[in-house]
């Protein structure tokens, strides 16, 4: 077996036993399996890129590790691990949105019928912070999620440049984004388990990874 698919499934599981700890509330699970997610992403797609005899992209590899960062911070109570995490994954969105920059992104967006793309996702993203602004400004919080909420919506536009699979990726990041954004400023409650955050995060990052592998290259 190729050692890029034998990572690729130690993901598989380590997602599964995550999905499961968020379903029956088991915080050993959690810790258990959140902090090996991103890791073995990333060594997935380091492995993956070299055996297609392409050179991994290091910025992808920085962003799922800022990420991996992002995750370890998150994993922690109190206001200032979650600035810490939001700036973590801020820098992971800054190397998303330069690496697609640097490969063509925004010549394919601002054509139409892409251009729509960035255009609905800034209206999105105007409309959220609106409607979360008030309980955000409450907790501190209101201009580090609008700068990051830009940063995010920046990395869900450019991708939809490199096919189905980035694109479904950058809009899943966001949807799980503002899951959390939901859940800090009190605005709406979700039926059902809390898994919904982490089942789109995770599904996200691994479409932005193996889109971006299995792309097409000039």
């Amino acid at each position: 077996m190729r050692a890029d698919r034998l990572v690729l499934g130690l993901f598989g599981v380590a997602s599964v036993v995550n999905i499961l700890g968020a379903a029956i509330g088991s915080r050993p699970l959690d810790w258990a399996s959140k902090p090996l997610l991103l890791p073995l992403l990333a060594l997935w797609f380091y492995l993956n890129q070299r055996a297609r005899g392409v050179r991994p992209t290091t910025g992808i590899l920085a962003a799922l590790l800022f990420s991996w960062a992002g995750d370890v911070a998150l994993q922690f109570d109190g206001s200032t691990a979650f600035i810490i995490g939001m700036a973590l994954f801020g820098t992971a969105h800054v190397f998303y949105v330069t690496t697609f920059i640097r490969n063509g992104a925004l010549d394919r967006v601002r054509r139409l019928p892409m251009l729509l793309v960035p255009i609905g996702y800034a209206i999105f993203l105007v409309a959220a912070l609106t409607w979360l602004w008030p309980a955000l400004s409450e907790a501190g919080l209101a201009v580090p999620m609008a700068v990051y909420g830009t940063l995010l919506s920046s990395t869900a536009a450019l991708a939809s440049a490199f096919g189905w699979r980035t694109a479904l990726g950058g809009g899943l990041f966001l949807i799980s984004d503002l899951l959390i954004a939901v859940d800090v400023a009190d605005a709406f409650t979700i039926p059902g388990p809390p898994v919904w955050v982490m089942v789109t995060y995770i599904a996200a990052q691994f479409l932005l990874a193996s889109g971006w592998a299995g792309r097409r290259t000039p």
